[in-house]
């Protein structure tokens, strides 16, 4: 059973912009913060940005003031919204649990080019 999906992702110019979308079943949706993590070539998965239930976030400090973390609780989903892209956001995007302790697993994830 699928219960993170991610999309949005393609090839864009630097200081471009794309928007992730993450859907995720319900059961995961409404009991837990979400996060976005991204796996460059040859490096670990690394944390992303993070919002709470409640809608409180948090991000690493590479991202801060280009991307914004956001839920929709009517569709169980969560949005990345990349702005002043760089090439070294180029990765692999996956959402999760945050903390991953509750993981269900991770998905197929989605690719993110930015080419300079």
């Amino acid at each position: 059973q699928v219960q993170l999906v991610e999309s949005g992702g393609g090839l864009v110019q630097a200081g471009g912009s794309l928007r992730l979308s993450c859907a995720a079943s319900g059961s995961i949706f409404r009991i837990n913060a979400i996060g976005w993590y991204r796996q460059a070539p040859g490096k670990q998965r690394d944390f992303v940005a993070r919002i709470t239930v409640g809608g409180s976030t948090n991000y690493v400090d590479s991202v801060k003031g280009r991307f914004i973390i956001s839920r929709d609780n009517a569709k169980n989903t969560v949005y990345l919204q990349m702005n002043s892209l760089k090439p070294e956001d180029t990765a692999v995007y996956y959402c999760n649990t945050w903390p991953l302790t509750r993981s269900p697993g991770w998905g197929q994830g989605t690719q993110v080019t930015v080419s300079s």
